[in-house]
């Protein structure tokens, strides 16, 4: 097969995996070229400081088990995910820190975006070095695209949530233990799926593994998104009182309800739903923060207060 097939069939599934990951989040989706950023951290940074980490272990593994067989084996299991979840990582510890990482769909949607990048290069290694046949170059680019490249997303989308947790807990332990839970879970997915398409006996056993994944990914994002309904609601009802904002729009705000229109004045749909929704989060981010981040968070709830009084005042809304 050509290089440009190749490309190709590396890239579009994991812009359509990207795109439909960033759909899911709902209620305040993230600036798409943030998590672009992330995407392109996973396809060029995290990818290049992988394989050079990886290489300079793989050969001091090579001179400890002189067996090539069992040195690759050990390679794919052990060197592989340490190195590779860390380097995905690296650039998750640096986001988390920034106002925009707001909670646990940010961390599962920044961490999926830069597996998905990760994904996307290594998959065109893998398809351009497996082109011998039309079949095998076939069934190379189905196996990585639906399972091997996800593995990448699910896996450092887990650590993006721990990181989100760890960053909005009050609790110390949980500040520390978070972060360590969430590289070692990434770490063990990566471990496990390598582990069992290593071997002809156990690849059905990695399929049903990555199934199983696919689930749970998608049963916790669900919890994230439900969640976020809840603060949404919560956080909003407090606001009748203090800024006369609509109770029938607390239902509407905090669903897909807010994106039908002529609820209210169309002109100003889009921008009042989202001056809720982030006045909503801002006000829980408040309640779990400290320092610094807790007056950025308190000048944001007086600046979202200000625009949406000022919207409810000039558009007669209560």
């Amino acid at each position: 097969m050509s290089f440009f097939a190749s490309f190709l069939a590396a890239i579009i599934p994991m812009l359509f995996y990207l795109i439909f990951l960033w759909k899911m989040d709902r209620y305040e989706p993230e600036p798409i070229w943030i998590v672009t950023k992330h995407f392109l951290w996973g396809a060029l940074g995290a990818i290049l400081f992988g394989v050079l980490v990886s290489s300079f272990l793989s050969k001091g593994m090579e001179i400890i088990i002189s067996n090539p067989k069992t040195s690759t084996l050990f390679g794919a299991i052990l060197i592989a995910p340490f190195v590779e979840e860390i380097t995905k990582g690296i650039y998750l510890f640096k986001s988390v820190k920034k106002n925009y990482f707001d909670n646990m769909t940010d961390g599962l949607v920044y961490g999926g975006a830069i597996g998905l990048g990760f994904g996307m290069t290594e998959n065109l290694m893998y398809f351009t070095l497996n082109d011998d046949t039309f079949m095998n170059w076939l069934s190379i680019v189905f196996i990585r695209s639906m399972f091997s490249a996800t593995m990448h997303a699910i896996a450092t989308a887990t650590l993006g949530a721990f990181l989100a947790k760890a960053k909005f807990s009050s609790n110390r332990l949980e500040k520390i233990s978070y972060p360590i839970i969430g590289i070692i879970l990434a770490m063990s997915f990566h471990a496990i799926w390598n582990l069992t398409v290593s071997f002809q006996f156990s690849y059905f056993a990695g399929i049903l593994f990555m199934i199983v994944l696919f689930i749970g990914f998608g049963l916790i994002f669900r919890f994230s998104l439900n969640a976020e309904k809840k603060i949404i609601q919560s956080e909003l009802e407090e606001e009748i009182d203090y800024i006369n904002f609509p109770p029938e729009h607390i239902p509407i705000v905090s669903t897909s309800k807010k994106l039908k229109r002529n609820w209210v004045n169309n002109k100003i749909r889009k921008q009042y739903a989202s001056y809720a929704t982030k006045l909503a989060f801002r006000k829980f981010q408040v309640k779990n923060s400290s320092g610094l981040r807790k007056e950025h968070y308190l000048a944001d709830v007086k600046m979202y207060r200000t625009k949406l009084s000022e919207i409810i005042e000039d558009q007669k809304l209560t």
